[in-house]
This record gives C-alpha cells, sequence and structure tokens, in this order.
C-alpha cells in the first residue's frame, strides 16, 4: 500500500486553480508524512490524459476544485481509465455541480431549499432580495446579492462572465451552517459567519474576514435536524466520501443551499477543522479518504 503511486491532481483549468494547488500541496505533504513516498503532483491541464498514461498511477488524489474537476469531468476520465479515485463518482459530481439540476432533485426528494428561476431574458425578479450565480461554479463566484430591480440585470451581467446558466434564487436570512459528512458519518456543524455580511470569495480567502464556530447556538432537536437534512441531501445526489452540505437556516427551516463534492482540503479548510473537532487528525483524514477511494472497483 505504501509503495503505491498517487498521483494528487490539482492547479486545474477553472477559476479555483489557486485554492486547488493550496489543497493538493496539503495532500501531498500529509501523504509524504504517512510514509506515501511515492506520491507526486500533477497539473491536471489539457494535456492529462496523456499524463496519466505516461505515469500510470495506481491511485489519483483529486485535489481540483471547480469545472473540470469537480464536476464529473476527470471522474469520468479515471473510470474510463480505471484508475481508482477519492470522492464521488461520475453522476453525483456531475448533479452536484450543477445548482439547478442539484434544486430540482432536493425539490422532487421533499428537501428544503430555497425558491429558485432559472434567468431566460427576465428582466428583473419575481422575489427580492434575491441571489443571483451562475449555475455552475463555485467560491461564490460571480454571486450577488440583488435588492431591488435596477441592480438586477448587472448582476446577471456579472454571473454570465462565468457560465451562460445563471440561477436566481430567493435570499432566505439565517445562519450559514456548513456540516461535512464521510459516507455514514456525520461530522460536527461549523457556523459560518462572515464579518461584512455575505460569505464571498474575499470572506473565504482573505484571513480574518470570517469567523467559524463550532458553538452553533442551535438546540440538540435543531442540531438534529440540520444534520438529518445535510445527510438526505448528501444521499440523495449519490454522494460517497468526503463532501460538504452547505445549509441556511432560518430558525425554522434548514435550507440546503449546495453540496460540494470535492470539499478544501487545507489544513485550515472547513472539512478537516470538523474531522479535527470529532477527533480525525489532518494527516489521518487524508489517509482515510484514500483508502477509501483505493478499492472502487473491488
Amino acid at each position: 500500500m505504501l509503495s503505491d503511486k498517487i498521483a494528487i491532481l490539482y492547479g486545474g483549468l477553472s477559476s479555483e486553480r489557486d485554492v486547488s494547488i493550496k489543497t493538493g500541496n496539503g495532500i501531498y505533504n500529509a501523504l509524504l508524512r504517512k510514509g506515501f513516498k511515492n506520491s507526486f503532483l500533477l497539473d491536471a491541464d489539457w494535456s492529462l490524459p496523456e499524463k496519466l498514461i505516461k505515469h500510470k498511477p495506481d491511485f489519483c488524489y483529486i485535489a481540483l476544485h471547480g469545472r473540470y474537476g469537480e464536476d464529473g469531468t476527470v471522474q469520468g476520465l479515471l473510470e474510463y481509465m480505471r484508475i481508482p479515485y477519492n470522492g464521488p463518482g461520475v453522476t453525483a459530481s456531475a448533479i452536484s455541480f450543477d445548482k439547478v439540476i442539484t434544486k430540482k432533485i432536493l425539490k422532487s426528494a421533499n428537501i428544503p431549499t430555497a425558491d429558485y428561476f432559472v434567468y431566460k431574458n427576465e428582466q428583473s425578479s419575481p422575489f427580492y432580495p434575491c441571489v443571483v450565480k451562475p449555475a455552475r461554479e463555485g467560491s461564490t463566484i460571480g454571486v450577488t446579492i440583488v435588492y431591488e430591480d435596477k441592480e438586477f440585470l448587472q448582476a446577471i451581467d456579472d454571473a454570465k462572465k462565468y457560465d451562460n446558466k445563471i440561477i436566481v434564487e430567493r435570499f432566505v436570512k439565517g445562519k450559514e451552517l456548513t456540516i461535512s459528512i464521510i459516507d455514514d458519518l456525520v461530522l460536527p456543524i461549523i457556523w459560518i459567519r462572515p464579518k461584512k455580511g455575505f460569505y464571498d470569495y474575499t470572506s473565504k480567502y482573505t484571513k480574518g474576514m470570517t469567523e467559524y464556530f463550532f458553538e452553533t447556538g442551535l438546540t440538540p432537536k435543531e442540531e438534529e435536524m440540520v444534520k438529518k437534512v445535510a445527510k438526505d441531501a448528501y444521499d440523495v445526489v449519490g454522494c460517497e466520501g468526503a463532501s460538504r452540505v452547505d445549509i441556511i437556516y432560518d430558525g425554522e427551516i434548514p435550507n440546503v443551499l449546495e453540496i460540494n463534492t470535492l470539499p478544501g482540503m487545507t489544513e485550515t479548510s472547513l472539512l478537516p477543522n470538523a474531522a479535527a473537532k470529532y477527533g480525525i487528525a489532518y494527516d489521518e483524514l487524508v489517509e482515510m479518504l484514500y483508502l477509501k477511494g483505493k478499492n472502487r472497483y473491488e
């Protein structure tokens, strides 16, 4: 096992490349510390198929975020080449990456999520405030909270820079909670509290811009309800391995915002923090996710 050639796929082609590089380096260093000396970093650019043929890895540790990494694309390539990998498979990855498809499946399963519509050529929204965002993008890139008609079309134009499929969602005011799940293990809830009120890209990746709490202020009954909704969402799209479900809780209903099938894996990311709270150290978590994916085809 320790002799396995493990390729950490990082970097990639999406707008989240910089975050992926940090995730990849974190995983690489953890694997080295655990004794996997044949681990190596592999930039997932357009020549990835040729690189995989050349290096012949025994396992691919996907450390990618966004398009071409989190959307089922790389997963499909690895399935075709019969190379085991971590995280959800093709279908769950593709569903979760598309916020519109995710919404349809959640609603069909009676899992709470905010009202929405897919933008066509509307000049305004039927509800305000609303959240305008690309349907297939991550890290809150291209996302705008809109409060009135005059802001709507500008927000649409901003979102179109990243995707031609735009979702407009009713804004729900409440606590933003994130729940990391590894198969049947639901990790402690983290309350995300950005200092400027909106958890955008800057708030996520600028030190000191957001506070994170395990003391959520929820009652035990509320925590149980939130965890159940998160696990139901994880299950209904077919996730496996580590994923993270983001929820907005208004005091009554835990509305699912999105499902992240390849959560950040730096040592300060939300999934590793929740795992550490549960008692799983970072290096052990990295190894655990490798072991879960290693036997994918057995």
